[in-house]
Formats: C-alpha cells, sequence, structure tokens
C-alpha cells in the first residue's frame, strides 16, 4: 500500500507549509489525483487520516479531486478523455500513436489554515 508512504509526504508537505507560514491549524488539504497516477483515493484518505493524529492536521479533512485520463491521437488527430486508468489505444480510432495529456497528476492544490 504505497498509498499510506504518500498521505505520509502530502502531511509532511502540508505541516511544514503551514509552520513556515505561521499557521497554527489545517482545516482541509484539497489534492488532484489523475486515473493513471496508481493512487488509490479511498486508501489515500484513509493513510492520511491514521497519520493526521497529534498533529495540526488533527481535524483536517483531506479533499480528493480526481481528473480522467485525457489525451491526442496522433493518428487520425482527435483529442480523446476516457474514465479508464490505462489508454491502450485511441478510443476513436485504435491508433498506437497518442499522447497523454491528463490524468498522471498527484499534487496539493489547496489548504485551508487558521
Amino acid at each position: 500500500m504505497h498509498e499510506l508512504s504518500i498521505a505520509q509526504s502530502l502531511l509532511e508537505v502540508a505541516l511544514e507549509n503551514c509552520s513556515s507560514k505561521g499557521f497554527s491549524r489545517i482545516g482541509s488539504i484539497k489534492v488532484v489525483i489523475g486515473r493513471a497516477s496508481g493512487v488509490m483515493s479511498d486508501a489515500l484518505i484513509f493513510g492520511f487520516n491514521a497519520l493526521k493524529d497529534g498533529t495540526v492536521a488533527s481535524e483536517a479533512a483531506l479533499e480528493v479531486e480526481e481528473v480522467p485520463v485525457s489525451g491526442h491521437c496522433n493518428d487520425c488527430g482527435a483529442d480523446f478523455t476516457t474514465e479508464e486508468s490505462y489508454v491502450l489505444s485511441c478510443p476513436h480510432c485504435g491508433g498506437l500513436s497518442y499522447t497523454i495529456g491528463t490524468g498522471r497528476e498527484l499534487m496539493i492544490t489547496e489548504m485551508e489554515v487558521f
């Protein structure tokens, strides 16, 4: 379960930023996770909730926004978006030459601090 180590890293970054800016409490952390990142949102939230006790984020909520996989097919020229985690071929023409645009993200986008 690599989500636990990812949750630990997210928490460390949030705590460091909170402290360095002079805040004393974190109310929420919003993260963006691409479907092709290999991170399971439920497991990440579970890990975060297990690690936050005893920190200034003890009452914080981890909010997850999932980003679908999107890309551009070099064969037919179509842009595509899919809810699948992986793209093996263009969903329009079946072509194998494509560029992935979104779906691999994993980042903190917002923090509510006090």
